[in-house]
């Protein structure tokens, strides 16, 4: 595996440590602010809202600049963003900085996966990444609970001071060890860009990795007030269960990898149909300590950690370049929005069990949309072919 793979995974730690900051610090960030705790909570709205639709136009603007360029120029409004938020001296500033970083990370996830689809052979592309996309599995992880280790000993302007330190280390690595491809590759007219969405096929690939995403993010928004208030843990003992998850979801990430070049629908069905089981188990045993950890340890490993194989299907329906997967990342930011808002809808109107019977109903909507790969002739898990990212791979 080329060695600037895994400082493309960096990059994307430092990315996702600064988009789940604010989850930990929230009461902090409220004082120094001068706001409220629904406030502070908008602002991870703002977030993802940032990601879902201003990554795929910063992308836009970014097709023709070679893609060690362009994730260093990313990498500079990351730091930007980042600086605002540590210097915000009001409420207004720090929506600024967090659509800003926001918008940065998104696009930078859409030209990392690119570059990663380019520096490997096509066999190998599954695998690569999946260590791309173990920098997200690592943000949650590490990058959330040591950001929210030093915004709580130091106060939280130095948890986005931190973050900052690491996106200049990642900016420096990706400067030093990815190589500056000709970016004759990535160039193209841009109609010929926006014409792979014309495929419907497409558009049915990305519900797809929303539903997987929106029913894992519906259960695991309320992880916390599920094991407290229904299973019966101590509020201090969430913590390491949710460290655990985390291994859980580096576990199956590379699982996942391993699989995801041969049978990408296969191992999408099967994630998908385990799923359903882990949160309906999770839900009609809830009360019971030791159910209620091995079903969310099940999440761990069959959610989240279907990107690899969701990519690389993505990657065969349309092609490997960054508008594509940029506009991937956005469908996979609004299952989260979807997932987080509607296990919030539905606690309001049936209690806490809620969101992981909405989960599993995702999860089915979700191996509905494989249907029409899994009954068409034309095998969608076939071997991988080589395919140009400069050009729209064969629909599959």
């Amino acid at each position: 595996m080329p060695r600037a793979v895994y400082i493309l995974a960096l990059g994307i730690f430092a990315m996702v440590t600064s988009e789940f900051v604010v989850a930990g610090l929230m009461p902090q960030m409220a004082t120094g602010l001068g706001a409220t705790i629904p406030q502070i909570g908008y602002l991870i709205t703002a977030f993802a809202a940032a990601m879902a639709f201003g990554g795929p136009l910063l992308n836009i603007v970014l097709l023709k600049i070679r893609p060690r360029r362009a994730l260093l120029s990313l990498f500079a409004i990351f730091l930007l963003g980042n600086l605002l938020a540590a210097t915000a001296v009001g409420y207004g500033v720090m929506v600024v900085a967090r659509v800003t970083t926001g918008v940065a990370s998104q696009a930078f996830f859409g030209v990392a996966l690119s570059l990663a689809a380019q520096l490997t052979r096509p066999e190998i592309r599954g695998r690569a990444f999946a260590v791309v996309m173990n920098g997200l599995m690592l943000g949650t992880l590490l990058g959330m609970p040591l950001s929210t280790l030093v915004g709580e000993e130091f106060g939280w302007r130095a948890a986005f001071w931190t973050i900052s330190g690491l996106a200049v280390v990642a900016a420096l690595c990706t400067l030093a060890g990815v190589p500056d491809l000709d970016s004759a590759k990535e160039e193209g007219d841009f109609r010929q860009e926006l014409g792979v969405f014309r495929k419907p096929k497409l558009w049915l690939v990305l519900l797809t990795s929303m539903f997987i995403i929106g029913g894992t993010f519906t259960a695991f928004s309320y992880f916390n007030p599920i094991l407290t208030q229904v299973s019966g843990f101590q509020t201090g003992t969430v913590p390491l269960l949710l460290v655990a998850y985390g291994a859980a979801t580096v576990v199956g990430n590379t699982i996942v990898g391993r699989f995801a070049d041969r049978y990408p629908v296969r191992v999408l069905l099967i994630g998908l149909v385990l799923n359903v089981g882990f949160l309906t188990g999770f839900a009609l045993l809830a009360h019971l300590s030791v159910a209620a950890v091995l079903f969310m340890l099940g999440i761990g490993l069959v959610g989240v950690t279907m990107n690899p194989a969701m990519i690389t299907r993505v990657h065969r329906t349309a092609n490997a370049r960054p508008l594509v997967n940029t506009v991937h990342s956005s469908f996979i930011t609004i299952g989260v929005m979807i997932g987080s808002w509607g296990g919030g809808v539905a606690i309001g109107h049936f209690g806490l069990r809620a969101p992981l019977w909405l989960g599993a109903a995702l999860a089915v909507v979700g191996v509905l949309t494989l249907v029409p790969d899994l009954v068409s002739r034309r095998a969608a898990d076939s071997p991988a072919q080589p395919v140009d990212s400069a050009q729209p791979a064969t629909t599959v």
